[in-house]
């Protein structure tokens, strides 16, 4: 009898409480934090999008509904996080308007937009293209800029630190864009505009590069907003300039909210070294300092070697590749794992996103083969079927031609296809940058140098397609610390007629210079006359001293020139041994020549004609474009220590 009492209370028990349970069902009103995307459109090829749903205990709720006619809810995913939920929607049928999500009591609109064209009319960079890479931190500071943004963490802006954070913004940029199109350039290459909301270092650090991000849908609100960026982007494609936003798939920045609370055991490569390290941490080491001050534990911490000849080493060892693409890149910065299918389904969503919300026309992915390389060749492929006339360039840094072509879509070096079309030329930094400091003999110094990294342009799938630059933001400047404008005339003369994509680094124009013996800040210092009280100003003409206008005209002449030169955008290219010292590159097309001839020598030279009679033909002269004099071709030319001609036969 005791035993069935037993049984008949537990049984009315267990139906109390699952009665109780569906009752909370019913009322159970869940509190969303953010859906991200923000907002997504219609019409795109692939008609599935996820929703990443933020909210406390959101994994757990029963079910997510919705009656918008052409949607359909393909599947929920709940992650090991509690405060995740995951949605696939599968937008086949849908027209523009708002959709109600519905989740429990709590119903949430969405917004479904039209796409303003199709993906086919997105026109990236090409090589018809000069990108100008600038740091929105360091450029320019628009008029009424806040200097401090409430709810940010900790930050100082003090320009006369060159770590920290210096007040530049995205409205700066846009009022200078007469500048840009004075000088000649065509495409404008933001490094990350993202938020990247980290508090200042102790040790007078901070994340103003913008490579650390924590949220991946906002503009950071020093720089200024969504709207901002879209304005900046507007304005610029009336002006006839192109926009390149910076992005980064390989790590986030240690505040976005996946550190704190990982949606997925494997979201982030290292989950268990990262648990220990969430109080106490400096922002910029990201290590956890002792309680009596003594060396913070790394024991469990992985640093990426740097090295990515591992990812393409037919005989790398497992260590050397996880060391490569699972360490982390700095600290501060954790590493994402892109075998994570939802994680690379929402990086691959926010590349899109931003293309269709603001208009960009070409991404720079950072730390390109630090990520998983199938992961990423996923990206470019969906990005290429969507936007087949976009472009996105890869940051690829070894200086072997072999190993960059094997990044580029198509290449016959490579076991599978990557699909991004355009890499970055890390081999004609680095033979240019030795060059500059040498004589160029008969045989591998000085210009030989450059030379010999151009024989190799045919491992390359398409040579116009990859990206040449003297300096960047990772680098010392090409000046260094002193003004050798002859051996920059001539880097930039090679730069911007051979067959690549030029890229520029702001201020080269105006003969900024520095190195990174100190800090990386030494070569990112802000443009003069980009900032309140400046008493030098190289925005206008009458600002820029003697040397910095006679630099910014020369250059200007140069890349007014090269806008729509059929020779240098679609030419032939034909390249001569140095030969006394002095090398030869031929662009050609249709009956155009072009001529660029460098004296690799700190002595005068003679360039003997007859040598270059196969691309000179009949042609008596030609004007140097740089002077717009008369060049006679049936002579042999006598050069200046250090000349550079560009001449048009």
């Amino acid at each position: 009898m005791r035993r069935l009492f037993l049984v008949t209370a537990l049984v009315a028990l267990n139906m109390t409480m699952m009665a109780a349970k569906k009752t909370m069902v019913s009322t159970y009103r869940p509190v969303i934090d953010r859906i991200e995307p923000t907002d997504w459109y219609v019409g795109m090829k692939n008609p599935t999008v996820q929703l990443m749903v933020y909210g406390q205990g959101i994994r757990d709720v029963a079910n997510v509904t919705t009656n918008y006619p052409g949607v359909t809810i393909d599947s929920l995913v709940r992650l090991d996080s509690p405060n995740y939920l995951l949605i696939y929607l599968n937008l086949k049928g849908a027209q523009s308007g708002t959709m109600t999500l519905n989740f429990g009591k709590t119903k949430v609109n969405y917004q479904l937009k039209q796409r303003e064209m199709s993906g086919d009319k997105r026109m990236g960079f090409t090589n018809a293209d000069v990108l100008y890479m600038l740091m929105p931190d360091r450029f320019a500071q628009g008029a009424n800029h806040n200097p401090q943004i409430k709810g940010m963490r900790p930050y100082v802006e003090d320009r006369t630190k060159p770590s920290l954070r210096h007040g530049g913004d995205l409205n700066g940029i846009r009022e200078h864009l007469d500048y840009f199109k004075e000088l000649g350039v065509t495409a404008l290459w933001l490094t990350p505009v993202l938020e990247n909301d980290s508090p200042d270092s102790k040790n007078g650090y901070s994340t103003y590069h913008g490579y650390a991000t924590t949220n991946y849908y906002q503009v950071d609100p020093r720089f200024g907003t969504n709207d901002d960026y879209r304005r900046l982007c507007d304005e610029a494609h009336q002006k006839g300039l192109k926009v390149v936003m910076d992005m980064i798939f390989n790590h986030s920045g240690f505040e976005h909210p996946w550190t704190k609370d990982m949606p997925s055991k494997d979201w982030l490569n290292m989950p268990d070294w990262l648990k220990e390290q969430q109080s106490g941490r400096d922002p910029m080491t990201g290590f956890t300092a002792n309680a009596d001050g003594s060396e913070p534990q790394k024991s469990k911490y992985l640093q990426t070697s740097y090295k990515l000849t591992p990812v393409v080493d037919p005989y790398a060892s497992k260590i050397d590749l996880k060391e490569t693409v699972e360490g982390w890149f700095v600290p501060s910065m954790p590493d994402l794992n892109q075998h994570n299918p939802h994680l690379m389904r929402y990086l691959i969503q926010n590349s899109i996103w931003w293309i269709e919300t603001v208009g960009i026309d070409g991404i720079r992915m950072d730390t390109y083969p630090y990520a998983y390389a199938d992961a990423m060749a996923q990206w470019m492929k969906e990005l290429d079927d969507e936007y087949p006339n976009f472009n996105t360039v890869g940051e690829t840094w070894v200086t072997e031609p072999a190993y960059t072509a094997a990044w580029q879509k198509d290449s016959k070096l490579a076991e599978k296809n990557t699909y991004l079309k355009t890499v970055m030329d890390f081999s004609f930094f680095d033979k240019l940058n030795q060059a500059k400091n040498e004589e160029t003999d008969a045989w591998w110094n000085g210009l030989n140098r450059l030379y010999n990294s151009f024989v190799y342009d045919y491992l390359y799938p398409n040579p116009a397609s990859v990206m040449a630059f003297i300096e960047n933001h990772d680098t010392d400047r090409f000046l260094g610390n002193g003004l050798d404008t002859l051996a920059l005339k001539q880097a930039l003369a090679l730069l911007l007629t051979v067959k690549r994509i030029p890229q520029l680094y702001y201020g080269t124009e105006v003969l900024m210079n520095g190195t990174k013996e100190v800090t990386d800040g030494n070569v990112r210092k802000d443009f003069p006359g980009g900032f309140p009280g400046d008493k030098h100003n190289c925005f206008t003409k009458e600002g820029r001293s003697k040397a910095e206008g006679a630099m910014f005209n020369w250059l200007s002449r140069l890349l007014h020139w090269r806008q729509g030169n059929k020779a240098v955008i679609e030419g032939t290219q034909t390249q001569f041994i140095p030969f006394n010292g002095i090398y030869v590159i031929a662009r050609q097309h249709e009956g155009n020549t072009v001529l660029t001839i460098l004296n690799g020598t700190s002595k005068p030279a003679k360039m003997e004609m007859a040598r270059y009679k196969e691309v000179i033909g009949q042609k008596s002269q030609g004007r140097d474009i740089l002077t717009n004099r008369y060049v006679d071709l049936t002579k042999d030319l006598e050069l200046k220590a250090r000349q550079s001609l560009i001449l048009d036969l």
